[in-house]
């Protein structure tokens, strides 16, 4: 069991009032916020070892170094991945699946089939149009129903020795569905495909265990995950990062540079051009081992609670529709109601205090397949509360009867 005020003490942010109101957030799947021991690590490491990593001889140079490897092994224990040379850092979930699609540029040809998913985010989408227009190979999509899930009938007829990556995320961000994705892996590992799986929804409420998966990649962010933005990591199976060529040139990533011929370093700095986000790597680690002590499972008990609680109070509206009604779901709630656009109801319950986020959050497909324009998202994180959806259905009903 949470203690949820011992935690939203955590939270600064948490205490304070946006148009006179006491804030509300509810926009996490977006960003979550920071709790106080990320935030002092973040000036800790400003304050007491700021230096580049991996080149210097000097005392601050290694204990940066120190530190960062460190968290390197925090995030590959936190997942369960075998070595801890198979956890890049990134900037997010984004650079992860650019990295990983640009990289099979060398592996695939015309004639070649590449999966997505009908409810992927845009940067599940981008990167892999932007391969097969180079390559010449097909992107295929697996269809989703009217509940927001998957059609697994399709996948597994989509499937064939064509498909040579299937890219899908494990939670959708607009709708809140938990995709099936151990299924997914073992059928496209069947079919000799390989899998990458876009965790930046499922980072902040699952427990990730990547060789349980079996997964080839997995990629998340650290700031929807209480960790600060521009950080993030990629996970690949050994075997996978030997086979793809870098993803970027430069420092760090060389062990010899002539003019005639340059040759790469190792796993990870292969893949780790420049001076990375020091300060972001490491404070990521400080993120993963508090999400740990207030635990994942608890987590996701209490998310789920707030779910649930949430889509029987939000339904009680008349004219509400949610969008996103799969079996299995974590804690994203997207509705309409009528012909209010959902932009108005959002500017509306702003004043109120309450942070929601409005649009087509980056799965225009989705919202197409849907025929609307977008959505209003309530998105719960573990330091939200049952009252807290309650002042959010007060808001909305205003914002209703303002705008019907």
């Amino acid at each position: 069991m949470l203690d949820i005020q011992k935690v939203r003490n955590d939270f600064p942010i948490l205490n304070q009032t946006v148009n006179g109101k006491p804030l509300v957030y509810f926009d996490n799947a977006a960003t979550s916020q920071k709790p106080q021991i990320v935030i002092d690590a973040i000036s800790n490491y400003y304050s007491t070892i700021n230096a580049n990593i991996h080149r210097g001889v000097h005392t601050l140079s290694q204990l940066a170094t120190d530190a960062y490897e460190v968290s390197r092994q925090t995030i590959q224990k936190h997942i369960n991945a075998k070595h801890a040379h198979e956890v890049l850092f990134t900037a997010g979930t984004t650079h992860g699946v650019n990295l990983v699609a640009n990289g099979f540029s060398a592996l695939i040809k015309t004639g070649d089939e590449v999966m997505i998913s009908a409810m992927e985010h845009h940067s599940n989408i981008v990167p892999w149009q932007m391969l097969c227009e180079r390559t010449g190979a097909k992107l295929v999509v697996i269809p989703m129903n009217q509940h927001g899930e998957l059609i697994m009938e399709e996948f597994e007829r989509l499937l064939s020795e064509k498909t040579k990556i299937v890219s899908v995320n494990h939670i959708s961000n607009s709708l809140g569905t938990i995709n099936p994705i151990e299924h997914i892996i073992k059928k496209a590992h069947t079919a000799g495909a390989a899998v990458f799986i876009d965790g930046a929804q499922a980072a902040p409420h699952l427990k990730i265990d990547v060789q349980a998966l079996d997964c080839d990649f997995y990629a998340f962010s650290g700031h929807k995950a209480c960790g600060p933005t521009g950080s993030g990591i990629l996970y690949g199976k050994e075997e996978w990062l030997e086979k793809l060529p870098p993803y970027q040139g430069g420092g760090e990533m060389i062990k010899e540079v002539t003019f005639e011929k340059t040759t790469y370093a190792g796993l990870p700095h292969k893949f780790e051009a420049g001076t990375p986000h020091i300060e972001g790597g490491i404070v990521l680690g400080t993120a993963i081992d508090y999400l740990n002590t207030i635990g994942l499972d608890n987590i996701a008990a209490y998310e789920t609670e707030l779910l649930h609680y949430g889509t029987e109070k939000l339904l009680e509206i008349e004219g509400l529709k949610i969008i996103g009604t799969a079996a299995n779901k974590t804690s994203v709630i997207s509705f309409n109601i009528g012909n209010i656009h959902p932009y108005d109801i959002g500017a509306i319950v702003d004043k109120m205090g309450i942070a929601v986020r409005t649009g087509h959050h980056c799965t225009q497909p989705v919202m197409n397949f849907f025929d609307i324009p977008g959505t209003v998202r309530a998105s719960f994180a573990f330091y939200n509360t049952k009252e807290e959806i309650d002042a959010l259905v007060q808001a909305v009903l205003k914002a209703q009867r303002m705008l019907g």
